[in-house]
């Protein structure tokens, strides 16, 4: 079987890994948000089985490197609620079309930030989490974006904390996604080996961020958080308008 990717579009995936994966390093999200869009551009195999697969790792070494730091009552809340988003979201995109949805929840999202930024924030209760697990199980599943509605929840925590707890949170997600395509078909060896085009960039990502988490951590980490969802929020609504 010959090889999918040519050299140079393997040399660019890796440094769009790279760059996702210091970011997701720094403040618990943003792989997808930035391989997504740009993935697809070079090409579409990337995406969903390979980009998730370089996504678990990352999200095992971040797990590992925050471990202290995680808060296990957001774990507990937020893996069901992922369930439950994610089977909702799929319901409903076999009766409503995807553009549809994600502008809906693009549109919630960059709502969400501008009350944020005004000094309204949600207290860390169970409900609270419960809810924003399934509205990014539902935002996931329909944009495949799917970390700022648990970000914006952990929003006022410590940098560890943000990154550890949604790296647990994710390293589940993902898993499940991972055995689902698997189920039907939609990963297998030509997308592992696909996926090993990530893995370096997707580890000097996560080397980089040791460093870049350690500014953010100065005070920086919330206005990261904000300004991330944001963007999250208008690609998901461009990805959907065009």
């Amino acid at each position: 079987m010959d090889f999918p990717i040519n050299l140079f579009d393997s040399i660019i995936a890796c440094c769009i890994a790279a760059v996702g994966a210091t970011l997701q390093g720094s403040i618990g999200f943003g792989l997808g948000l930035i391989a997504v869009p740009l993935l697809v551009l070079i090409n579409p195999i990337f995406i969903p089985g390979p980009l998730l697969l370089a996504a678990l790792s990352l999200t095992l070494l971040l797990s590992y490197r925050e471990h202290q730091a995680i808060h296990i009552k957001g774990v507990k809340w937020a893996i069901p609620g992922r369930i439950v988003g994610s089977v909702i979201g799929a319901c409903l995109l076999t009766a409503i079309p995807r553009g549809n949805l994600s502008v809906m929840f693009g549109i919630m999202v960059l709502l969400a930030v501008a009350i944020s930024i005004i000094g309204v924030d949600l207290p860390l209760t169970s409900l609270n989490l419960f809810g924003a697990a399934i509205f990014s199980g539902f935002m996931g599943t329909t944009s495949a974006i799917g970390g700022a509605p648990m970000a914006l929840v952990y929003q006022r925590q410590e940098g560890p904390r943000i990154r550890g707890t949604l790296s647990a949170i994710f390293v589940f997600g993902t898993i499940i996604a991972l055995i689902s395509l698997a189920f039907i078909g939609h990963f297998g060896l030509k997308e592992i080996q696909v996926a090993l085009v990530l893995l370096p960039g997707t580890i000097i990502g996560f080397s980089l961020s040791r460093w870049t988490a350690q500014i953010l951590d100065r005070g920086f980490i919330r206005p990261a958080v904000l300004a991330a969802s944001a963007v999250s929020g208008i690609i998901v609504i461009i990805r959907s308008i065009i």
